[in-house]
């Protein structure tokens, strides 16, 4: 799984390449997120506190429409005492000027936390675009499984 995500930088790359000419854009994004851990799927476990982390990451923003895109992420996240890959799919929809709603599945490699390794989870963004190059995003980040995290991430956003 380890090798699956590291060429996924590759895979952008290649992408954005490919697609230059049709309004791809390449970013960074970084901020802080709020963790918590769902333990069954009724509750979020007996510590409602939230652990505070960081994020920091690139994205590709392909442009497949007039008002939908398609925009992957590679986002490295430190939370307490583990790290984490976190590799989102979004299909990212224009709701109305400056205002963008992003859906998708995230797949996560997590490094000598849980003994399985992968997981995937869901999220549900938005992000608000301040400039034309800086946004301001959040994201919520639901996992599925039995021991898993659960986020708030509050992030900017600058498209190159």
């Amino acid at each position: 799984m380890l090798k699956f995500l590291a060429i996924i930088p590759f895979v952008l790359f290649s992408l954005g390449t490919l697609n230059a000419q049709n309004s791809t854009e390449f970013g960074v994004k970084g901020g802080l997120n709020f963790t918590f851990f769902k333990v069954d799927e009724r509750q979020f476990g007996e510590n409602a506190e939230a652990e505070i982390g960081y994020f920091g990451g690139v994205f590709v923003d392909f442009k497949l429409e007039d008002r939908f895109h398609l925009q992957p992420e590679l986002l490295y996240i430190a939370v307490g005492d583990f790290r984490f890959l976190n590799a989102p799919i979004y299909l990212k929809y224009d709701i109305v000027k400056d205002l963008n709603i992003l859906i998708g599945p995230s797949l996560n490699y997590f490094f000598d936390f849980f003994s399985n390794s992968f997981k995937v989870r869901a999220d549900l963004s938005i992000a608000y675009d301040i400039t034309s190059s800086i946004d301001f995003n959040m994201k919520y980040t639901l996992g599925f499984e039995e021991l898993s995290p659960n986020g708030l991430f509050l992030g900017v956003g600058y498209k190159f």
